[in-house]
């Protein structure tokens, strides 16, 4: 299935950090390598295509050795989403940081893929009263 998505990782001084994800490794369970963004410090992208190349792209930016923890910050956008979302550590694992005047809204989940529901602005009408109920979300991250 198309769904196209960009990741931004921010996180100045951590060049030998990210190194790895900068380069091809066929044992990722996600596709592609991150760029480093040149005219920033501390900056790398990436773009998927399909919902299905970029599982496990969290996982594997949560077991980096980070510097600072703290100071890192990764941006997620899918498709869907009128903005990107922002992540970041918390006791040692990427968690959605809420973003005031946004919601997350998430559908009832699909059986095929994980669904990551979409950041909605609020009171935009852009869809956040499709929220479904907590028990029919999808638990599982597609990140």
């Amino acid at each position: 299935m198309s769904r196209m998505a960009q990741v931004i990782v921010l996180a100045r001084y951590e060049d030998e950090t990210m190194e790895p994800l900068t380069l091809p490794d066929e044992a990722r369970t996600w596709h592609g390598c991150f760029v480093q963004i040149p005219w920033f410090v501390g900056g790398w992208h990436i773009e998927f295509r399909r919902s299905y190349q970029r599982h496990g792209v969290l996982k594997d930016l949560e077991s980096l050795p980070w510097n600072e923890p703290a100071c890192v910050q990764v941006m997620l956008h899918d498709e869907d989403d009128d903005l990107f979302g922002l992540w970041m550590f918390r006791d040692g694992v990427l968690v959605e940081v809420g973003i005031p005047g946004t919601q997350r809204v998430h559908p009832a989940a699909p059986h095929w893929d994980a669904d990551p529901g979409f950041l909605v602005r609020t009171g935009l009408g852009r869809g956040e009263d499709r929220h479904s109920p907590e028990h029919v979300q999808d638990p599982r991250s597609c990140w």
